[in-house]
């Protein structure tokens, strides 16, 4: 038997991009005393950069982001753990989980029932998502 997910798989994707963004638009902030949050050329190559990040952090502890003049000059330098990663994206975790119940539901199942899981996309390699299963 399959069960399968309405939920839309490239929206996920950006949001937890979105929070990593969101994350380091806030440290930049702090750090430089300067909001990039109206800069497009800045969120974008800050976007890109935190696409990368979401990949890299999938398989190692902690990660260096480097964007040299990200805004008005600026260098951003800065790292992140998967630690902190995990702790930004607790909330979407707790979605899969939700989405997962769901599906169970749906289909009338309990979770006893369900032999194997099999994963699909990007954020499948993330360690808490495949903890999750």
């Amino acid at each position: 038997m399959r069960v399968f997910s309405n939920s839309r798989p490239r929206q996920v994707i950006l949001i937890w991009v979105v929070k990593i963004v969101d994350h380091f638009v806030d440290e930049f902030k702090t750090k430089n005393k300067k909001d990039i949050s109206k800069n497009s050329r800045a969120l974008r190559r800050l976007r890109t950069t935190c696409e990368r990040v979401k990949r890299i952090i999938s398989s190692t502890a902690e990660t260096t982001i480097e964007i040299d003049y990200l805004y008005e000059g600026i260098d951003f330098d800065t790292t992140i753990t998967s630690e902190k990663f995990e702790k930004l994206n607790m909330d979407l975790f707790t979605k899969c989980i939700e989405l997962v119940k769901k599906c169970l539901r749906n289909a009338k199942m309990d979770k006893n029932s369900v032999h194997d899981v099999v994963l699909v996309g990007g954020s499948t390699r993330i360690p808490n998502v495949q903890q999750l299963s």
